[in-house]
């Protein structure tokens, strides 16, 4: 059987994130390039009101491996990461933020967990994050009170770091915030899922997307409603 001619496909959704988008492709493509892998990143415009799409353009000129997709409103960061993921070529799928906040330097370790046959998706921990007090201590409840009520095994769900391989894919559907919720889904449809600490820093450029609404409720109810299909899938196809 023929190899796909991508082996690394890296999705970055972002949403009016221009200020940010030169170093993190430049960074990306540096990691990505000594690997020596045929790669692409998929760099998903998820309706961006600023000059993002104009970035992207311009980075496009400089790397070849760059396959932007443009979405003509915003759609949100989950569904915004499915359309790059359904695109992605690769037979191992990269995923992170556009924000700036996780570090590409990272995918090496991340990257061998998988190929090494440990896990099917590998998943970054922040550590030590360089976020609010506040933020961090919202993000602390809320991913024990997930680990507990789902079970995925991992510490930090909201950490979009990540490396897996192609068939994880299969396991996610269209859902509220499924970007958090992705080692959930991997290990209810049977799928190997594993952690590392990894870098985080500081956003240097625009704002964050979450406040207090994105960071509370509306992923309680997600929770509660994944739980639900989960409890219901058990024995089942997990509903697409």
């Amino acid at each position: 059987m023929t190899k796909p001619l991508i082996e690394f496909s890296l999705v970055i959704p972002v949403y009016n994130e221009a200020g940010n988008l030169r170093l993190l492709t430049h960074s990306a493509i540096e990691v990505l390039r000594r690997l020596g892998r045929p790669f692409e990143i998929i760099l998903v415009d998820d309706g961006s009101t600023d000059e993002t799409h104009d970035e992207i353009v311009e980075a496009q000129r400089l790397y070849p491996e760059l396959a932007p997709i443009r979405l003509t409103r915003n759609t949100g960061q989950a569904a915004a990461l499915l359309v790059g993921l359904q695109a992605a070529r690769g037979d191992y799928l990269l995923m992170m933020d556009g924000d700036g906040q996780n570090d590409p330097a990272d995918f090496p370790a991340l990257i061998a967990l998988v190929t090494s046959n440990q896990v099917d998706l590998a998943c970054g921990w922040r550590v030590h994050r360089h976020d609010s007090a506040l933020r961090k201590l919202m993000s602390r409840l809320a991913n024990a009170v997930r680990r507990t009520v789902l079970n995925d095994g991992v510490h930090d769900a909201g950490c979009q770091l990540r490396v897996m391989r192609q068939a994880v894919r299969t396991a996610f559907f269209p859902m509220e915030l499924m970007q958090s919720f992705i080692p959930a889904l991997a290990v209810a449809a049977g799928f190997r899922v594993g952690e590392i600490p990894v870098r985080h820093h500081r956003r240097t450029h625009g704002q964050s997307k979450y406040g207090l609404a994105r960071l509370w409720w509306r992923p309680a109810l997600a929770m509660l409603n994944l739980r639900w299909k989960i409890t219901w899938a058990r024995g089942r196809k997990l509903p697409r």
